[in-house]
């Protein structure tokens, strides 16, 4: 059996935090299925800042005690994704930095409603190569729980 010493292993759920976008604690579910990470977001609204593309959005968080955060990202593009129900969508694409466990790397997130899901947030496949990282689905919550001030530095964090 091959090993691969640069990887880290995460489970099949993991906390993260979004420092861009002021956001930490937000429960994760890593879906290896899908190529892009999705968050969930309401009240989508794009606008211009100095000629770029930008949305306007709310992101929720919890599950059972339902947190609404306001954000505003610059748009990446946007993707027809096409859902686990077959149904395609065109959704907005933003970038921002993910933190996970003691590692911030920058993915790219499609906004779209996951008010009937269990998990607020998808890290799809794409992350899961851009952080060198493998999955246990015997696993959860491997990583310590992320916190905005150790992650300060990075530029734009709030």
């Amino acid at each position: 059996m091959k090993t691969f010493d640069q990887l880290s292993v995460i489970g099949l759920r993991e906390w993260i935090a979004l420092p861009e976008l002021g956001m930490v604690g937000l429960r994760a579910k890593i879906d290896t299925g899908a190529s892009t990470s999705t968050l969930h977001a309401s009240d989508i609204v794009p606008f211009e800042r100095d000629g770029q593309r930008w949305v306007r959005f709310t992101a929720h968080l919890g599950t059972l005690v339902q947190r609404r955060h306001r954000c505003e990202a610059q748009v990446v593009s946007v993707k027809t994704i096409k859902s686990s129900n077959g149904q395609a969508q065109s959704r907005y694409v933003i970038s921002t930095t993910v933190a996970l466990g003691d590692r911030a790397w920058p993915i790219e997130f499609t906004l779209a409603c996951r008010k009937t899901m269990r998990y607020r947030v998808l890290i799809g496949s794409k992350a899961l190569v851009d952080g060198q990282l493998v999955v246990n689905p015997a696993l959860s919550y491997v990583q310590d729980k992320p916190t905005l001030p150790a992650f300060d530095s990075l530029p734009g964090a709030q």
